[in-house]
């Protein structure tokens, strides 16, 4: 197939086994190389039929690797990112860009010198629902959008861990660069631009150490404004039971709400309803329902780099804009955690 894209692998933990690489086979592009320091992950690279390394030299040198999925624990996707723009190979790194901000922003710097392709994965941009929101919204179904409500949470205990052996490095401050706000929120911050067409300017943010035995917040609640005074508040958490109401995401207007429930995440399907403003009827909408974020997310990257002209929707500018409103959201609430990094 001429246009499938090579791809590379660096950390192949739970999220770029489950999701990332049946994405891409679904696309129909092809996984060729895995870094990994564990023998383990390169083992099951190799039952994929894609070459195991242990360190990044050796993926650099794949020639048949174009793109490149990182996906470390985050204090590690600077040293990836630097050098892999520096092989001249197209990025996509898992969100947040980094566990620091000054790691961001030198992960944007590398980008710009190099003029390589880079997306941050934020992958609910191409969930379908999300899309049919953002094209809803656009058509002005809700007339004009006064709040963006997010709930996204699950629960992460200390000894959480979906590959045996695998240590839970997202309860660590120094790998993960803070807890459940850290981890979830940038979803929603990235999300809120995606639907409105417009990033959020205004945030604050308080943070909790409530059910979870670890020094890291375990939920947060996030408010926002954009430009044109749009209000977003985002409840994260790792302290929610997975088995109640736990993904939702509103959008209200002057004219009506769009209620999305479970979509968010790396799975296909949910569903989304529409409630009219003057009568309170509410309909299903529909969307392609089979698609995972994941998959379309990964076709999407695969048509930008094959065609320039796509390359607008990926921006690593935009993205070191959703780091610098976590730093922001972390050093509006030091109660139990430091901030990350002062905002530029």
């Amino acid at each position: 197939m001429p246009d499938a894209v090579g791809w590379g692998i660096v950390g192949f933990g739970w999220v770029a086994r489950d999701f990332m690489a049946p994405a891409i086979r679904a696309a129909g592009h092809r996984l060729v190389a895995v870094c990994d320091p564990g023998a383990e992950a390169r083992e099951a690279a190799s039952r994929l039929g894609a070459r195991g390394h242990a360190d990044l030299a050796g993926l650099l040198a794949e020639l048949e690797v174009e793109a490149v999925y990182v996906a470390t624990p985050n204090h590690l996707h600077r040293g990836a990112v630097e050098a892999l723009a520096a092989s001249g190979k197209a990025i996509l790194c898992e969100k947040p860009m980094a566990a620091v901000l000054p790691d961001a922003e030198a992960m944007a710097a590398a980008v710009a010198r190099t003029g390589i392709l880079y997306g941050t994965a934020f992958d609910q941009r191409h969930h379908p629902a999300h899309r049919l929101l953002r094209d809803e919204i656009r058509a002005g179904r809700v007339g004009t959008v006064t709040a963006v409500r997010i709930v996204y949470a699950c629960w992460l205990d200390r000894a959480w861990t979906a590959i045996p052996g695998q240590q839970n490095w997202r309860i660590d401050q120094a790998q993960a660069g803070g807890g459940a706000l850290m981890d979830l929120a940038p979803h929603g911050l990235d999300l809120t631009d995606f639907l409105l067409g417009e990033p959020i300017l205004d945030i604050t943010a308080l943070t909790q150490a409530r059910a979870q035995d670890y020094a890291v917040d375990d939920g947060a609640l996030l408010i926002g404004r954009t430009g044109s005074g749009v209000l977003a508040s985002l409840h994260v958490a790792y302290n929610c039971p997975d088995a109640l109401p736990r993904r939702r995401l509103e959008i209200a207007g002057t004219k009506g709400l769009l209620v999305a429930e479970n979509t968010m995440g790396q799975e296909a399907g949910g569903r989304v309803t529409f409630t009219d403003g003057a009568t309170g009827k509410a309909v299903s909408l529909a969307f392609d329902g089979e698609a995972s974020p994941f998959l379309e997310q990964v076709r999407a990257f695969g048509r930008a780099l094959r065609d320039p002209a796509g390359r607008g929707a990926w921006s690593a500018g935009r993205d070191l804009h959703t780091m610098r409103l976590l730093a922001r959201a972390y050093a509006a609430s030091p109660s139990h955690l430091p901030a990350v990094a002062p905002a530029a």
